[in-house]
């Protein structure tokens, strides 16, 4: 059964509530026979990536880049994940209370050093979420896992 790994850093409401949105997509009812596994940034490891066949990545976006959390996960999963997770689709969401575009760079750069393929449309929000974000978010989540089993 395909794996879906959700590595996220959710220290506020809004960042809850996008999450919350990406989850519920990625566990819908029709989509069937994907594995769902939930970390959070700072417990994520090697093998849980190692493990899994796909990404979805959550993050505020803190004085212009991803948080210190998923830069830390980051840290400690490129090399020894570098040349097994090539070519695996990944998708990601920023929330940021201004601007977002320094950790949508971020992530990109290092996702791109592993090789990763975005498979799902970037979720950015600056403010609180409205309905068209949690939406966008519970497409993610969906996609990412649908894509799985497709």
């Amino acid at each position: 059964m395909p794996t879906l790994l959700i590595v996220h850093h959710t220290p506020s409401p809004n960042c809850q509530t996008m999450f919350e949105a990406v989850l519920s997509g990625a566990t819908a009812p029709e989509i069937e026979d994907v594995r769902v596994v939930r970390r959070a940034a700072l417990s994520a490891t090697a093998p849980d990536v190692l493990d899994a066949d796909g990404y979805l990545l959550g993050t505020p976006a803190n004085l212009g880049y991803m948080s210190g959390a998923l830069k830390h996960f980051f840290d400690q999963i490129y090399y020894p994940c570098l040349d097994t997770t090539r070519g695996r689709p990944f998708g990601y969401y920023v929330h940021g209370g201004s601007d977002v575009t320094g950790a949508v760079r971020g992530i990109e750069s290092v996702t791109t050093g592993l090789g990763w393929r975005r498979a799902a449309e970037t979720v950015t929000v600056t403010g609180e979420p409205g309905k068209d974000a949690v939406e966008r978010c519970w497409e993610l989540g969906a996609t990412l896992a649908a894509g799985l089993v497709a």
